[in-house]
């Protein structure tokens, strides 16, 4: 049987056709998690292809993928080593030790994939393609709508993964969805709506940006189902942004029932809904949950990003919006700033076609359901009696605390520890239960688990769990 006693590397958990994308994830996850340390020496390729029984070829191919991103040196005479330790949190090690010479803040706040595992070397060899072909046409103005070629393969994945089918001409790209209720806060203000319904709680970045351009916004309460309608409907607003997928940060879906009803507001009202789909490419324990644009494209103004598929940094989103909208939303766009950069756009579409996205994110729900269950796990040890919420989909949980115990306190107690997280008072417009948001994407099992235990000690849990 092959295999490696070099970190206990197992060939039978690749793809046939996928061995040296396996060893390349294999070798980074190594050196992320600290399995691996800088100056670490790696095996020859030739003896370790012998040891996993496989071609040379898939063990030089992924030696290169990391020495171009930067993670291993080919030193001559002196065989291939780690050269550095990618994404490591301010504050911590590779291991998830604290750092005193240089002690910074590990955040676990919410809402960040693990941009350690972002396929450089798939985004390198398509940017080349993508530099080698591309015409005067492509490097001029663009389409402030976006490039047709994104577009186009965006529609196709956003109708096998969303169940959303729309043409391209529908879809607008975006500045990720900071960008997107940017661009709609300022066309709802030229018709005269400079009020908005929120969810409460709800995500407060999305709330400080449509405050900014918005007069006033109302919050709306959420329950075990979601959205409480009938609460809107009092308000007499008639734009409401929530998130119905997967609600942030309590995690509950938008019920059925509640969808309905929610439809029938804004047809009644002449409301618009802003769906935000912020990360609905993560589920562990449920079905699919649809999105709601396709229930009712003409109430329904959709928009969403990669920031948590790929990395935040992209800043590429998308909306899709009523017929009635979509004309002044692209004329919006072109007076911001002429539309999106338009070569990560030809780079994503290839990426989308050739199946490279949906492969990546499979790599990353199998990481980051590990990660979640080390979460869970540590915060049952830790944080005994705590209710833990929201962990079917996404990438964070909601842990309840005590009354007894002052979620302020804690989190700024947890900041001069070292660890930066959010208390779901954060989160609010107006008071409620109080309890903390814990992210989990990028972080190793141990860091969280350390994290958490320092959390739970803070707390005034013991050690062992015990209060």
């Amino acid at each position: 049987m092959s295999g490696s006693n070099f970190l206990s590397l197992d060939p039978t958990e690749a793809a046939s056709r996928g061995r040296t994308t396996w060893l390349a994830a294999r070798l980074r996850s190594a050196i992320v998690e600290g399995e691996l340390q800088v100056g670490s020496r790696l095996p020859a390729t030739r003896a370790l292809a012998d040891e996993l029984a496989v071609a040379r070829g898939t063990v030089v191919e992924a030696y290169r993928r990391l020495t171009e991103e930067g993670l291993l040196v080919s030193n001559r005479g002196g065989g291939t080593t780690v050269a550095r330790v990618p994404a490591v949190p301010a504050g911590v090690t590779a291991t998830g030790a604290a750092d005193a010479a240089t002690p910074r803040m590990l955040d676990i706040s919410a809402g960040v994939p693990d941009v350690s595992a972002f396929p450089r070397a798939a985004w390198l060899r398509v940017e080349r393609r993508v530099l080698a072909h591309a015409t005067e046409h492509d490097l001029g103005y663009s389409d402030p709508q976006g490039v047709l070629p994104f577009r186009r393969a965006l529609a196709g994945w956003l109708a096998r993964s969303r169940g959303i089918a729309v043409p391209p001409e529908r879809i607008i790209i975006t500045a990720g969805v900071t960008g997107a209720l940017s661009t709609v806060s300022n066309v709802l203000r030229a018709r005269g709506i400079t009020e908005c319904a929120v969810e409460d709680p709800g995500a407060d970045g999305n709330r400080r940006i449509l405050e900014f351009w918005l007069d006033r916004l109302h919050p709306i309460p959420v329950d075990a189902d979601g959205l409480d309608v009938s609460a809107l409907a009092a308000t007499g607003v008639r734009v409401v942004l929530v998130t119905p997928a997967h609600h942030f940060p309590s995690g509950v879906v938008l019920s059925p029932t509640r969808r309905r009803e929610l439809i029938a507001w804004a047809e009644r009202t002449g409301g618009l809904v802003i769906e935000d789909d912020y990360d609905s490419e993560y589920r562990y324990d449920r079905a699919p949950v649809r999105a709601m644009h396709a229930t009712a494209p003409e109430q329904i103004l959709h928009i969403s990003s990669l920031s948590k598929v790929l990395a935040p940094a992209l800043r590429i989103g998308w909306m899709i919006a009523p017929e009635a909208l979509h004309e002044q939303l692209v004329r919006t766009r072109w007076a911001t700033d002429l539309g999106s950069p338009v070569l990560p756009q030809l780079v994503l579409a290839e990426l989308i076609e050739s199946g490279a996205l949906e492969r990546h994110l499979r790599v990353l729900r199998t990481r980051h359901r590990q990660r979640r269950d080390a979460a869970v796990e540590a915060v049952r040890r830790y944080l005994p009696g705590c209710e833990v919420g929201g962990i079917a989909a996404g990438l964070h949980l909601v842990v309840t605390l005590p009354a007894h115990i002052d979620e302020t306190r804690l989190v700024a107690r947890a900041r001069e520890a070292g660890i930066a997280v959010q208390g779901m008072s954060s989160h609010r417009l107006t008071p409620g239960a109080s309890g903390l948001v814990i992210g989990y994407g990028p972080h190793p099992t141990q860091r969280l688990a350390d994290a958490i235990r320092v959390l739970g000690a803070l707390a005034g849990f013991s050690s062992g769990g015990s209060a």
